[in-house]
């Protein structure tokens, strides 16, 4: 998520497409300018930011508490952007450096920054620089670093040499027509951005669906990064996506086998534990003034993430523990 009104509609093309932003700090743990140390590592997260989301997942899923994490507060405020005051439940203040606005992480790692200002982030602690603020990047190195960071499921690989070729075929549609694909459709400001956006969408859940009435995951029988990938959306998708950025052909509780799989994931301490759907609702419905100038949170819908899920009749490789 990006840190002001003016900074969700700057990006947009003329014809009114919504273009999403380049990350900036793309480096990689391991090697001389960032060594896998002990206590040297931090995460700058939102609970609401589902970019953010796939990192404290996987974080949780190898049990990485060696690498800190702070939580910014859910309401994105102009003009300060993200701040750390742990004014709102289950934010904190930054434990680190002591700054109450992200801003000052970017501006100490590089002095003369005026990007975006986004999360996630991946700090250094020890150098008092960012190593990395591409949540795809990272999830990926933390698979990399398990052996040395995690104390469970090492044994998990969620990027299987054998698999990376599908794994990042299915991550290209998953990434341009679901997980940025609301946001084409919600920061879309012509109408027939709208709708183009709005049938990719909708074309691709409905392939994701079929892909998981004949598989237990995305890229078969085992869990893999895509399914981190996804599920961000699928969790935000009916308590925001379908009001909010008006995404509302179908909800995912619409989908038999999307439901299930999403109820599946939610079982695991991984993702249960990282889901805070009062900072995903309100972080949306109060931050983005315009789409919601009045900053009204919808009370519904019912929603039940514990309903026993179906999964169990396809074939599944190797799962965590927790």
């Amino acid at each position: 998520m990006n840190e002001t009104k003016a900074s969700w509609i700057s990006d947009n093309e003329k014809d009114g497409r919504f273009k999403r932003p380049n990350t900036t700090f793309r480096n990689k743990l391991g090697g001389e300018d960032y060594p896998l140390e002990k206590g040297r590592y931090h995460l700058y997260v939102s609970w609401a930011c589902p970019w953010a989301h796939r990192t404290i997942i996987t974080r949780q899923l190898y049990g990485m508490d060696d690498i800190t994490v702070n939580v910014v507060d859910y309401l994105l405020k102009r003009p300060a952007g993200w701040t750390l005051h742990a004014k709102d439940p289950d934010s904190t203040k930054d434990s680190v450096n002591g700054f109450e606005r992200l801003r000052q992480v970017y501006e100490q790692s590089r002095p003369d920054y005026d990007g975006k200002v986004t999360v996630p982030i991946l700090y250094d602690k020890k150098t008092k620089t960012i190593v990395n603020n591409e949540s795809a990047e990272i999830i990926r190195q933390f698979n990399c670093v398990r052996s040395t960071y995690a104390t469970r499921n090492q044994d998990i690989d969620i990027y299987p040499e054998q698999l990376r070729s599908k794994i990042d075929a299915v991550n290209e549609w998953i990434y341009n027509d679901i997980n940025n694909g609301v946001y084409k459709a919600g920061f879309a400001t012509s109408q027939t951005a709208y709708e183009e956006a709005f049938d990719k969408l909708f074309f691709s859940l409905d392939r994701a669906e079929k892909i998981l009435s004949e598989n237990r995951y995305l890229c078969g029988e085992d869990f893999t990064e895509a399914d981190i990938r996804l599920w961000v959306t699928l969790i935000r998708f009916d308590v925001v996506y379908v009001v909010h950025f008006k995404c509302n052909l179908k909800r995912i509780e619409d989908y038999p086998n999307l439901s299930n799989y999403l109820r599946e994931l939610y079982s695991w301490p991984c993702f249960r534990d990282t889901t805070n759907l009062f900072h995903i609702k309100h972080g949306y419905y109060e931050s983005q003034e315009h789409i919601n100038p009045f900053k009204i949170v919808p009370k519904g819908p019912l929603i039940d993430l514990d309903r026993p899920h179906d999964r169990e009749r396809l074939k599944a490789g190797k799962k965590p523990r927790f």
